[in-house]
């Protein structure tokens, strides 16, 4: 059967266990095309494609054949990075098939591509276990009978929420199946004692005594095999109606079938296009970056101080830490698996005892971690340096991995000093006096709009809290422009004087503070204050300039992202939406100083 005639999982309900493995064929062979193409997520895809067979094959069907509006079973995806099979087999072929549309089908599962099969979005790690128990309870309440299957990766277990989510669902006494997707790797290897019961597990052929679900009240079955088609849909069979708890652990390959996957998993857990002869990138750069900054930054400063400690929750690509300079770190680096949680409280235990510590996290991911910021960091003296990554409009644009909201949440804590560089020269020299000073408690805004260098000395000591720094004197118009959004600052200075107005810049450099001298000092001779931000603008910064300036009689003017979600958009696009080009704020300017 060809996979384009695949419209639902009924249509693969007939097929003979040789038709199913020549669609996993076909269906490799989409994914590596696809994500050749356009780049994507490689070795998750690749490594499930039996394991996403069978789920269909023997789950997701009406319970009585008759009845058919009877409840069908129900399945949530942990992440699901690793649901394109999925997507594949549910009515979503030709997004994988016909290049003209490859860029309509999103990376994760989503309920507007597919409500009935999409329960969630998903998109951030460890929540599939406890949202699979919510659909449990409910089931429980309306007294329907269906069941209700959670697939996670073994990554995704060290989430905080995946225990929580076991732990509960562990004491059901109904249907709850978890299909455990065991690769042996998160993006890149795992880390903590957990992954010790898994090896140990597939090293004893899911026999051993130290079992983790087990202690959990779980059934278990472990699948040595986990692409062999036969296997997998030989456990599924057993587990599909139980009437407790069980755990199908599958043993499976990251990168199935592609050698440069299954060779390089870390570098294709998600790859750009590339050639699928060698698996190389098509377009390599060896221009710098801030990810490569960071990167040289950090090792030189580990090869300095034998009492720094970097800390990474799983994502250590994101600065740029790959296997060897993992390695290069030796105990100087701890990676404390997908848990921003712990990486928060490990940076604030690590310097109480004295370390030197810099944890650089995603925004993104950041945002599971609000409790620990406050009460285990920002309450405590406990002086360490957090950059933040992956913030702004052209960071990640997919609807779960948006950077919008870093600069509200951050800065909504007391006693937590956020930077914002907006060169090169400028990151570093915050770098440098937030890791040398011991007073504050600094969070540093990496850039990603632009990178741009500095054209003059940078200031090395920022102690003056809140203290703004004047880069261009003039009189009307003041253009307060933070950190990434500075170079556009710029442009509007320039496209403002080509007006005849001679315009002040500002560069805030603080994002969590306002310097209210500064800003008291230009109701003197300016009427219009303009405040751009690469980041939401409700709960922004400008939203507090705007407080402190309408005291003083000056309008003012807060340019950011708007508080909706977005998904796959054009950053170009978006700007213009959210008049943030160069000409829409001039224009928007002109008119507030009429």
């Amino acid at each position: 059967m060809k996979l384009i005639d695949i419209h639902s999982p009924q249509d693969i309900k007939p097929l003979t266990i040789d038709d199913l493995k020549d669609l996993a064929k076909q269906m490799r062979a989409a994914i590596i095309n696809y994500t050749s193409t356009i780049g994507g997520h490689v070795g998750p895809n690749l490594g499930d494609v039996e394991a996403l067979i069978g789920v269909h094959y023997v789950f997701d069907a009406p319970k009585d054949k008759i009845v058919i509006d009877s409840p069908k079973d129900k399945m949530v995806f942990d992440v699901s990075h690793q649901s394109y099979c999925h997507k594949m087999l549910t009515g979503r072929a030709q997004y994988y098939l016909d290049k003209s549309k490859f860029t309509e089908i999103g990376e994760f599962t989503d309920p507007n591509e597919s409500p009935e099969y999409d329960i969630f979005y998903a998109g951030h790690t460890s929540p599939s276990i406890s949202l699979a128990f919510g659909l449990a309870k409910a089931r429980s309440l309306k007294n329907e009978k269906f069941n209700i299957v959670a697939f996670i990766g073994d990554g995704s277990l060290s989430g905080g929420v995946a225990f929580e989510g076991l732990n509960n669902a562990g004491k059901l006494n109904d249907n709850f199946i978890v299909i455990v997707n065991d690769n042996q790797m998160a993006i890149a290897e795992n880390h903590g004692s957990l992954y010790d019961n898994l090896r140990e597990l597939r090293e004893t052929n899911g026999q051993s005594e130290h079992n983790y679900f087990k202690s959990l009240g779980y059934d278990y079955i472990y699948v040595a095999e986990g692409n062999d088609l036969e296997s997998v849909i030989n456990a599924l069979k057993k587990a599909k109606d139980t009437k407790n708890p069980i755990v199908v652990h599958l043993n499976t390959q990251k990168g199935e079938g592609y050698a440069p996957a299954e060779a390089h998993r870390e570098e294709f857990h998600f790859s750009a296009p590339y050639d699928v002869a060698d698996g190389e990138p098509l377009q390599q750069s060896n221009e710098p970056n801030y990810i490569t900054n960071t990167r040289d930054y950090l090792l030189r400063k580990v090869k300095e101080n034998p009492e720094l400690l970097i800390i990474s929750s799983a994502t250590p690509e994101v600065f740029g830490f790959m296997e060897k300079e993992r390695k290069a770190c030796g105990n100087q680096y701890v990676d404390v698996a997908i848990a921003e949680q712990t990486g928060v409280s490990t940076m604030a235990g690590a310097a109480r005892g004295g370390a030197k510590v810099i944890y650089p996290v995603m925004a993104t991911f950041l945002q599971r971690a609000y409790d620990q910021l406050e009460q285990d960091w920002a309450m405590d003296n406990s002086p360490a340096v957090m950059p933040v990554m992956g913030t702004g409009i052209r960071a990640l644009t997919d609807l779960t991995h948006l950077g919008f909201w870093d600069i509200p949440m951050i800065t909504s804590i007391p006693e937590i000093v956020y930077l914002a560089p907006t060169n090169v020269e400028e990151y570093f020299a915050m770098m440098d006096w937030a890791l040398n000073q011991n007073e504050h408690k600094v969070a540093i805004r990496v850039p990603t709009y632009s990178y741009e260098h500095s054209k003059g000395e940078v200031d090395t000591d920022y102690s003056d809290l809140n203290k703004f720094k004047v880069v261009k004197e003039g009189k009307d118009v003041a253009v307060i422009a933070a950190g990434d959004f500075f170079v556009k600052g710029e442009s509007v200075v320039d496209a403002l004087a080509e007006k005849g107005i001679n315009a002040t810049l500002i560069n805030p450099r603080f994002v969590s503070g306002v310097d209210t001298e500064l800003l008291n000092s230009l109701k003197q001779n300016h009427k219009v204050v303009v405040v751009l931000e690469d980041g939401s603008k409700e709960g922004g910064f400008g939203g507090r300039i705007a407080q402190a300036v309408g005291a003083t009689g000056m309008k003012c003017l807060t340019y950011g992202l708007e508080k909706k979600f977005v998904d796959r958009y054009n950053p170009e696009e978006l700007e213009k939406a959210y008049r943030l080009t160069v000409p829409q704020i001039v224009e928007d300017t002109l008119n507030a100083l009429k």
